[in-house]
């Protein structure tokens, strides 16, 4: 009984370190979004840092315009960030967990 539940333990701090490395190597993965018309590109890591804000200078122009093509477009970005983030963590997660009846319903 106690072998099974250090051996459990043991899982679980591996898929803890798993994790954490996964958490990093997604600083490195960028993801990039643009306006509809590519007047403005932004670039995120898979786990939501702002990198880079590319805009056209016509942009500057019309203060309301370019508020509203930040929005639009960071949301995007953000949106495309946590998927890539929630699945790379998720399969991380799932694959590193000790075999814990009823566990796999939470990662469906």
């Amino acid at each position: 009984m106690f072998g099974d539940i250090m051996g459990m333990m043991g899982k679980l701090k591996e898929a803890q370190a798993k994790v954490e490395a996964t958490k990093k190597r997604l600083d490195t993965v960028m993801v990039e979004e643009q306006s509809a018309d590519g007047l403005l590109r932004v670039t995120l890591t898979a786990n939501r840092e702002v990198r880079s804000i590319t805009l056209d200078d016509s942009l500057l122009k019309d203060k309301e315009q370019l508020e509203d093509y930040l929005v639009i477009t960071l949301n995007k970005a953000i949106a495309k960030a946590t998927s890539v983030n929630e699945a790379e963590l998720g399969a991380v997660a799932k694959e590193g967990m000790p075999n814990i009846p009823g566990m796999d319903a939470l990662f469906k």
